[in-house]
């Protein structure tokens, strides 16, 4: 598989060396959309599967979706985007990503709240207003701290 991917990247760089720079310089940004896509999708998808499919209650089916959505997440950010691949600190990394999450939730809450109920905003044009504010701001904590190589021996250090 690897060879696949050198091969490919390898054409892309020949064939298009101007464009292949600028999207190396900004890989991982990419990474980190394409695995938020993912995770979304995977999200949505069982939502729906677990809710029609198989006939589950709606909060039950957003809650088994959500969690199996959330290790998905966590896996594509550590081991693909940031390209953190120890396993040492798995423990102490998945606890700040689900603190992370949740802290997420209530900056959302509280966005479209603001936006919705007090700016008259309609709904769908505030969640994604908020959803590039938790983006910007997760994709900052876990490229700096959660994943950070250099912040996660400091932590280890204090411990």
């Amino acid at each position: 598989m690897r060879k696949i991917y050198q091969k490919l990247k390898n054409k892309f760089n020949t064939s298009y060396p101007n464009l292949y720079e600028k999207l190396d310089k900004k890989k991982i940004i990419i990474k980190y959309i394409i695995s938020g896509g993912i995770a979304t999708t995977v999200d949505l998808g069982l939502l729906y599967f677990f809710t029609d499919i198989f006939k589950i209650w709606y909060l039950a089916s957003a809650t088994f979706a959500f969690v199996i959505a959330f290790f998905v997440s966590f896996s594509l950010q550590k081991f693909w985007t940031f390209r953190e691949n120890s396993r040492e600190k798995i423990i102490q990394q998945l606890s700040l990503y689900l603190i992370t999450g949740l802290i997420n939730l209530g900056i959302n809450a509280a966005g479209m709240y603001i936006l919705v109920d007090i700016l008259n905003l309609w709904y769908i044009l505030a969640q994604i207003i908020m959803g590039g504010v938790v983006a910007i701001g997760s994709f900052l904590v876990y490229k700096f701290v959660i994943f950070n190589p250099i912040f996660s021996k400091r932590y280890e250090n204090n411990c």
